[in-house]
């Protein structure tokens, strides 16, 4: 069985996830303006990793691990600082999601590189 089978579907559902909330965020949810926010293009760096993550290509896993953070950080700043209520919990929403991302794409990048390890040692 393959090691990173759960962890990459866990990291490819969050990211699913943050594709969906960025774009409800910000045409529908909270917007920053009224009727829509060029926000919305946030997901667009989401949308052209996903396949890749479906794949378990892992070099699009360690890119990940740091560029997740990006929306980590986007989901505490708004958490905090945004006016609206809503936009404040869909913030720390993000923030979640992110964590969980980031967290299996290290747990999937660990379970490849012990796998790695104990074929070569083999």
């Amino acid at each position: 069985m393959d090691p990173t089978a759960l962890p990459r579907r866990i990291v490819v559902a969050a990211v699913a996830a943050l594709i969906l909330l960025s774009v409800a965020w910000e045409l529908w949810l909270a917007p920053l303006k009224p009727g829509g926010s060029l926000m919305v293009l946030k997901a667009l760096p989401l949308l052209a990793v996903l396949p890749s993550l479906m794949r378990g290509r892992m070099r699009a896993f360690q890119w990940w691990s740091m560029l997740i953070l990006v929306y980590l950080c986007e989901g505490i700043v708004r958490g905090m600082s945004d006016p609206d209520a809503t936009s404040r919990m869909l913030g720390w929403v993000e923030t979640a999601i992110a964590g969980v991302a980031w967290f299996g794409i290290l747990a999937t990048v660990k379970a490849a590189r012990s796998a790695a390890a104990s074929q070569t040692s083999a």
